[in-house]
């Protein structure tokens, strides 16, 4: 297997040519420049390949393993979590006074990447602790961060967030578990969790769940849930960890994937109940958990990102050796790997494409997530980036983790029969990637979230200003003397007319007509997607061009290709999403 190599040259282009990260940071008050983080990207790349990368097949073969309601991680993992925690990686994001080194969000999902496309499995305990930390510093009382922050921050503590019951699924209204108030002014939690990611492991001494459950008063749906800490082990006054809490791992799920990662079914107050404490206030549990939610969705949505990047690395290793039959009118002077068959030059191009612009866009959307929190700007600012980043969330979770199922099936493909050998590792990319479609919030309801919260309620405004943005930078692409310039431009300026078409379809169809909106929810996620990773090309084709890229650099190649065989389909989609939903919803029931 082909060793993981850190897009180092990519991430140097974006943060020098295609996003400024100089005066990104200075306008957010950050002391802080491109070459510093370049050269952190550097030494995280070093970690993910010499420490984590070589873990991530011993991780498949031998997963997590349970044996009375304990957790042994695969051999190795314990020991690079520590080195991981030792070198100040998990607090990268986070203030300083609990631990952290408060670097903006563009660097943190830079090396988040990195871990992530090393080793799924284990990136997953850090990215579950990230989310409980910014649920704390968000809601969380002074005493709750005084007791977990720093610990979690510096990661000799792990969080992990506790929402999937066995009848409720997605339907948080459902959950049934039970907190019941106590003089002492804690809570007793009962009840049982499934689907919690290292919920149980061998790390650190203490696991801090965040845990959704119901007070005994509590109105019934969603408006009646709160959010409680729930430590594996009881925390004393002087800090120093006491007794174990009535908390257990029950079992670990035998998955398709990730086997590395274990994903536990947890079982809260068996005996007098699990002691947990209330962050926040009663019934805003749920509003709570979306901090960690949205968190997590971009997290999972960049290790579709990190997946794909990890497939096209290790099939284009492949593709460079392989040497097997002609390729059709090659005459052999520039080798014979199968990399001069056109197909595989075809999927190999579209994997490097579609890569590309999931990279821009995290960044871009992490750069909206520091402009958001920066104190150093005005009100009005910090409220646009805000909308912005919160309209493209659902649009990087999904349409990253769908893209993610078409470059591993690609990178299975490029390896032929081999491919479908476990030895060789590609399956295991194609069998992790399944899962990032669905945790977190499946991609149909990322899709209703857009189309509902992000598009309807405020009638489009956020979309269209969006578009117009992408619109102006398309304009003036085809300005350009430049051929491949103009081809994107006027694929771009189509795929937008195809897209804002779509947008005014659905507000004027969502009065009466909902379910025929809904029906199309999942391919207006995806073709947002579609335009946006054009706009991406857009921004990256401007910027080599500054540079004097020529017709036959990388950057423009890659543009070219992706205006030319993916921006063509918007109009289509758009179609389909407009016509579609009616045949959806008239199949008869009694014929299924």
């Amino acid at each position: 297997m082909s060793q993981y190599r850190p897009p180092l040259s990519d991430i140097a282009f974006l943060l020098k040519q295609v996003f400024p990260l100089d005066s990104h940071a200075r306008r957010c008050g950050f002391d802080f420049d491109a070459d510093t983080a370049l050269a952190i990207a550097e030494e995280a790349g070093k970690f993910a390949a010499d420490v984590i990368d070589p873990l991530n097949r011993a991780s498949d073969v031998q997963g997590a393993r349970w044996n009375n309601s304990e957790v042994t991680t695969t051999p190795g993992f314990k020991e690079a979590y520590k080195a991981f925690c030792e070198g100040g990686w998990n607090g990268l994001r986070f203030p300083e006074q609990y631990g952290g080194q408060g670097l903006c969000a563009v660097m943190a999902t830079l090396v988040d990447e990195m871990w992530h496309a090393a080793s799924f499995s284990f990136a997953l305990c850090p990215m579950l602790t990230n989310g409980a930390v910014e649920a704390l510093l968000t809601a969380g009382s002074q005493q709750l961060r005084d007791t977990y922050l720093s610990r979690l921050v510096t990661g000799e503590w792990t969080g992990t967030m506790n929402l999937t019951e066995p009848a409720a699924g997605s339907d948080l209204a459902a959950v049934q578990a039970k907190a019941v108030p106590q003089q002492d002014g804690t809570y007793r939690v009962s009840g049982q969790k499934i689907f919690i990611t290292f919920g149980e492991h061998d790390f650190t001494d203490n696991i801090i769940h965040l845990v959704l459950a119901r007070t005994p008063d509590a109105p019934k749906g969603v408006k009646g849930i709160s959010l409680f800490v729930v430590p594996k082990f009881l925390v004393n006054a002087d800090g120093s960890i006491g007794q174990r809490n009535d908390v257990r791992c029950a079992s670990l799920e035998h998955k398709l994937g990730i086997h590395g990662s274990p994903t536990a079914v947890m079982l809260y107050g068996e005996k007098e109940g699990a002691v947990g404490y209330l962050v926040g206030e009663e019934n805003r549990g749920l509003e709570y958990m979306f901090i960690m939610m949205n968190e997590a969705r971009f997290s999972v949505g960049l290790q579709g990102l990190s997946i794909s990047e990890r497939a096209y690395q290790h099939a284009l290793g492949y593709a460079l050796e392989r040497v097997q039959g002609r390729a059709v009118g090659d005459d052999g002077s520039l080798g014979n790997t199968i990399l001069r068959h056109p197909d595989v030059r075809r999927m190999m191009l579209g994997m490097k494409s579609r890569n590309e612009a999931m990279r821009a866009l995290a960044v871009y959307v992490a750069m909206q997530k520091d402009v958001a929190h920066a104190a150093t700007l005005d009100a009005e600012a910090r409220k646009n980036a805000q909308t912005r980043m919160e309209l493209l969330i659902p649009v990087l979770k999904g349409w990253f983790t769908e893209t993610a199922q078409d470059v591993t099936y690609d990178a299975v493909q490029v390896f032929g029969g081999m491919g479908f050998i476990e030895e060789t590792g590609a399956a295991q990319y194609y069998r992790d990637a399944r899962i990032t479609t669905i945790y977190e919030g499946t991609t149909a309801i990322q899709a209703n979230d857009l189309v509902g919260r992000k598009t309807v309620r405020d009638r489009g405004t956020a979309a269209y200003a969006l578009l117009d943005e992408i619109d102006a930078d398309a304009r003036a692409l085809r300005q350009l003397e430049h051929a491949a310039a103009r081809a994107l431009g006027e694929r771009l300026n189509e795929a937008c007319d195809a897209l804002r078409g779509t947008v005014r379809w659905l507000l004027e169809k969502q009065e009466g007509a909902a379910r025929e909106v809904y029906a199309g929810s999942v391919p207006y996620l995806l073709l947002w997607g579609n335009v946006c990773g054009g706009w991406m090309h857009a921004l990256r084709l401007s910027a080599a061009l500054r540079e004097g890229a020529d017709a036959g650099a990388p950057t423009v190649v890659s543009a070219r290709f992706y205006a030319e065989q993916l921006l063509v389909e918007a109009p289509a989609s758009a179609a389909a999403i407009q016509r579609g939903g009616a045949s959806v919803l008239d199949y008869p029931d009694s014929a299924w």
